[in-house]
């Protein structure tokens, strides 16, 4: 379905969601989206650092039983 739309489309979905929804509303919830994208990506960076200074995760094993190993 979505496969047929073509960049006339898309203008014109753009265009509606524009007349619909107003300028000042659509720019408020692209703010909303780029605070959202910040905070998931440092959450995801302060987790990364949690793992690394975890001395734990740098001395896990591998408890893989021998027969499964050699599996694909």
């Amino acid at each position: 379905m979505l496969n047929n739309i073509g960049p006339m489309g898309l203008l014109l979905i753009a265009v509606v969601v524009l007349v619909l929804f107003g300028r000042g509303k659509i720019s408020s919830l692209m703010g909303e989206v780029g605070k959202g994208i910040t905070s998931f990506k440092k959450g995801v960076s302060e987790g990364q650092n949690s793992l690394d200074d975890d001395d734990d995760y740098k001395q896990a094993k591998d408890v893989t039983p021998e027969t499964e190993k050699d599996k694909v």
